[in-house]
């Protein structure tokens, strides 16, 4: 189930789906030491991914929510 680094980032759902997949295959203990060498390898990546995802999420609503004047009335 471990897939290649391609040129093109994954989404936010299916690098999480992937992680999920790849750390229940290692938590089956049935992986080959180099096989699991390259699914830790693809699983540091898809987190990094997800964690710049994250935080580019995190500062995009920080500026809406400080571009957007609050309503009193609310």
């Amino acid at each position: 189930m471990v897939k290649n680094a391609s040129a093109k980032s994954p989404s936010f759902e299916s690098a999480v789906s992937e992680l999920e997949a790849i750390v229940q295959e290692m938590e089956n203990g049935q992986m080959p030491l180099d096989q699991a060498l390259a699914a830790y390898q693809r699983g540091t990546h898809l987190l990094r991914h997800c964690q710049e995802v994250l935080t580019q999420a995190e500062q995009t609503i920080r500026t809406l929510e400080s571009a957007t004047p609050e309503d009193p009335q609310a």
